[in-house]
């Protein structure tokens, strides 16, 4: 009972807003891997090379769009206010996306993907530091759970509608659902820790370089890195891999995506209520993480499988790297308000463009070895640097919110540090 009254008190119109932001941004996110074999071939590719390769540049200039919109929109976030990151970033991601139904070729497909790359990079890092800012502490980790959870299921409807619409329609209905979403965003109030913080000169992102906060936001971003590794290579390229493993049945990349995308969005809701029960955000993600990499193997390595199994392997893998609010949410806690919005938002987009250097790797990898043994080679990595990572960053669970990070670690900084 306690649970549910907790759960209602966080719905609040911040936290819906926010939330159906994430679904707009993530449904953007995966529907190039939905719509690539059929996008491609529309553009007049026919070799299955050729749109392997040209896939994988148009997903990189993707992955680093969104890590150059993650520093643009973060900095701006700490300088200028949660909210008109959410409505910048919003407005250019949506343009972005009807522009892309117009690519008539490789090179302006993957200018379009870059451009929404950038625009995509600023919704979630503002959408969870508002929110985290606007709860009491002990239920924040609800709230952002809330924003995450609806955001995956953006992942859903992507992988349904990608696959039923033609691939221009599906980007033109990703443009209007953003511009749609701007009207309910003019009723949400900015973050009030932010708004008395009068000093907007302490927004000073090199402050992440300094003592021993650079470890810190290093840390964040390879915690979260099998996340995108799962999505951007077992699920995006599940025909290519199961072509190389021997699968019988034809496995496609869109149903990959779809039952991932639903453990994702079980995943989300489950690490963020088992992180609240724990009353710890890391032993919450070290259980997702030791899982993952089990089922990981079992996909790569266990012979004879059918295409059934490898769509319930997807889903079930899509749960144990479903920690993605916790990870964002841990990350926003490890720093000061004068510097939060550019963690929460520039590490969800390093993450995210961690995922061009594991395709990159990963297309390395395969031409040296199988397609399968290289996607283990990667994964293997991802998730050993992620158990690593998780040792080096502090416990944050309901810790108070209301500081500043300075040049020199104040008598505050130090007591708070040594909780």
């Amino acid at each position: 009972m306690k649970f549910l009254r907790d759960l209602r008190s966080v719905l609040t119109l911040t936290v819906l807003v926010a939330g159906l932001g994430y679904f707009v941004d993530l449904f953007d996110i995966t529907l190039f891997g939905v719509v690539r074999v059929a996008s491609l071939k529309d553009l007049g590719l026919t070799d299955s090379g050729e749109i392997l390769a040209k896939g994988l540049l148009i997903y990189n200039c993707q992955m680093i769009g969104m890590m150059i919109g993650g520093m643009l929109w973060g900095v701006l976030g700490d300088k200028r206010g949660r909210l008109s990151v959410m409505f910048g970033s919003i407005l250019l991601y949506s343009f972005a996306n009807i522009a892309n139904s117009f690519a008539w070729d490789v090179t302006s497909y993957a200018v379009c993907r870059f451009l929404g790359g950038v625009g995509l990079a600023g919704e979630l890092g503002a959408a969870i530091t508002l929110v985290a800012e606007s709860l009491p502490k002990d239920k924040r980790g609800l709230g952002t759970t809330i924003v995450a959870t609806l955001g995956m299921l953006g992942i859903v409807a992507a992988a349904l509608i990608g696959q039923h619409l033609k691939w221009k329609t599906a980007y033109l209905t990703g443009g209007a659902m953003g511009l749609a979403l701007l009207f309910a965003r003019f009723k949400v109030s900015e973050s009030e820790l932010f708004a008395k913080k009068t000093d907007a000169s302490s927004a000073n992102p090199f402050l992440l370089l300094q003592g021993g906060r650079f470890l810190k936001y290093i840390s964040c971003i390879l915690i979260g890195v099998p996340i995108y590794f799962t999505t951007g290579i077992l699920f995006t390229f599940a025909p290519e891999l199961t072509k190389g493993l021997n699968v019988q049945g034809e496995v496609t990349a869109g149903n990959a995506i779809l039952y991932g995308s639903i453990g994702l969005t079980i995943g989300d809701l489950l690490a963020g209520v088992f992180s609240q029960w724990l009353k710890s955000r890391k032993r919450a993600v070290g259980l997702n993480l030791t899982l993952g990499f089990g089922l990981m193997l079992v996909y790569g390595l266990v012979p004879g499988l059918t295409n059934t199994v490898v769509y319930v392997l997807s889903f079930l893998i899509g749960i144990t790297v479903g920690y993605w609010a916790v990870l964002v949410t841990m990350a926003a806690e490890q720093f000061g308000t004068n510097i939060r919005a550019t963690v929460a938002t520039t590490v969800p987009n390093f993450v995210r463009g961690s995922a061009a250097l594991a395709a990159s790797g990963f297309a390395a990898l395969k031409g040296q070895m199988p397609v399968a043994t290289a996607a283990l080679t990667v994964g293997t990595l991802c998730f050993g640097l992620a158990l690593l990572a998780l040792t080096r960053i502090e416990e944050t669970f309901s810790r108070d919110l209301d500081y500043e990070e300075t040049s020199k670690a104040s008598v505050k900084d130090a007591a708070r540090l040594a909780e």
